[in-house]
């Protein structure tokens, strides 16, 4: 249906990005484009707030840029009870939210495929192609795998997956789903943020065309609502990646750990009475 409304009306939808012109062999997409642009702007917004806040020069904007910042920042530390733990991962999982908040964005800019090259639109939000939020997701899978490593060694985060089917046959199935899981949710994590991207940009191209002269009065709603699904997204990259390091730093000690210590008070130990 999508395909027969796309070409009724003109439009062209490609699920991959396409792309523009090569730099010593290597090719740049339109979604690798935009990116490179987005990535300006985060550094550019950012050295701004450093450059105001060096000079106790405030205002509402850098307020609220505060205010976010040591709020998320509190979040980590609340997510990871190790504070070792949290300080490290604490940059990836900020940077990632930034960068995908901003790459996000770049997708409601209005006339987001009105400006082409050689019939290919030049920009496209980088979080509505596969390639990038699946290398991103790759990135957050070994970072955590690099601290379950340094929290239980390679044996003991192996154990997290294979254990003895004679002696732990449940822990066994429990481990294989773990393994499983270990892939499936990264995959979904990507894919998650690729489709609400891809789909929020369809979406404003579809509601131009359609209210065609009263796109400048609809418009705006959709605009205003896909800047907060991309907050929504990104935020959600975030709280996973921190959950994700929280649960394989998890120690689990045995149950004879968890069980408390007991004395055996003899009768020797209890204090005698005194003859009256």
């Amino acid at each position: 249906m999508l395909n027969n409304f796309a070409a009724s009306s003109g439009l062209e939808i490609h699920v991959a990005s396409q792309p523009l012109f090569e730099i010593a062999g290597f090719g740049i997409t339109n979604s690798l484009l935009t990116g490179a642009i987005s990535l300006v702007i985060m550094l550019s917004v950012f050295a701004y707030l450093v450059h105001m806040i060096k000079n106790h020069k405030y205002n509402r904007f850098v307020g609220l840029a505060q205010w976010t910042f040591e709020g998320m920042l509190g979040q980590v530390y609340s997510v990871i009870p190790d504070k070792k733990i949290a300080t490290r991962i604490a940059p990836l999982a900020l940077t990632i939210f930034f960068f995908m908040l901003f790459g996000y964005w770049m997708s409601v800019l209005p006339g987001l495929d009105s400006i082409f090259y050689k019939d290919v639109p030049i920009l496209r939000s980088i979080t509505a192609d596969l390639n990038f939020t699946f290398a991103v997701a790759i990135i957050v899978l070994l970072t955590v795998q690099f601290f379950a490593l340094q929290a239980h060694g390679p044996i003991g985060n192996l154990k997290r997956y294979f254990r003895n089917p004679i002696k732990d046959p449940l822990g066994t199935f429990e481990g294989l789903l773990e393994f499983i899981g270990e892939f499936s949710r990264y995959a979904a994590l990507s894919v998650r943020m690729f489709g609400n991207c891809f789909a929020g940009e369809i979406l404003l191209v579809v509601i131009a065309v359609m209210t065609s002269y009263f796109a400048m009065v609809a418009l705006p709603f959709f605009l205003a609502f896909e800047l907060f699904i991309g907050f929504v997204q990104a935020y959600v990259f975030f709280v996973l990646t921190l959950i994700f390091t929280a649960l394989a730093v998890e120690s689990h000690g045995s149950h004879d750990e968890a069980q408390p210590n007991i004395t055996d008070h003899s009768s020797a130990d209890k204090p005698k009475r005194v003859a009256a």
